[in-house]
């Protein structure tokens, strides 16, 4: 089995409640949402959707899957469907010459609520670790993001969504954590007794 058909993979996760969703269980698409969103989220940025269109392309993408079902003839092939559908609706609203990753951290995706009062109730260290995450690669940040919020990382679907070949997925993440690592070890300030 390879790792994009393994049965714990998100795909095939994904097609199994998709699947249950088109045989009548309806409750089965938000489990099919949980799964997906924030690959789609993360696919619709590395296309150069700023936020706003990012939300409405995931949104236009979901609302798609909803009056098209029938038309995902292999529901294993639901993540792909998805991954096209987001890409070709970023593509019809953005411009191709603005493709380049976002280098904020996305204060709208899963991440870490970064508002006065959540950092104010930070630990010295968590402050210390987020500082010099921003101060990583936009490559870096984006691989991160995507691998810290999928439960079970699928390489075939980071892949599709960040257009990273599969093989330089886990050497290009071994290098961001050694710089991210270096970053913390070097800052007296990261580990210190508050």
């Amino acid at each position: 089995m390879t790792a994009h058909t393994s049965p714990d993979s998100l795909a095939v996760r994904a097609g199994r409640a998709f699947r249950a969703y088109r045989d009548g269980d309806v409750g089965r698409m938000a489990e099919v949402v949980e799964l997906l969103d924030p690959l789609l989220w993360r696919t619709a940025r590395s296309q150069g959707a700023d936020r706003e269109t990012a939300a409405d392309v995931v949104q236009v993408a979901w609302l798609k899957l909803v009056e098209h079902a029938d038309r995902v003839a292999d529901p294993q092939a639901l993540l792909q469907w998805l991954l096209v559908t987001v890409k070709r609706e970023c593509w019809r609203r953005t411009t191709r010459d603005r493709r380049e990753i976002p280098s904020e951290l996305d204060e709208d995706t899963p991440a870490p609520d970064l508002s006065p009062e959540r950092l104010a109730e930070m630990s010295d260290d968590q402050r210390v670790l987020w500082r010099h995450v921003s101060g990583l690669s936009a490559r870096c940040r984006t691989l991160l993001q995507v691998i810290a919020f999928a439960d079970r990382p699928d390489y075939a679907s980071i892949s599709a969504a960040l257009g990273m070949p599969v093989g330089s997925i886990g050497p290009t993440r071994g290098r961001c954590l050694a710089a991210l690592r270096k970053a913390l070890l070097s800052d007296a300030s990261w580990g210190a007794p508050s």
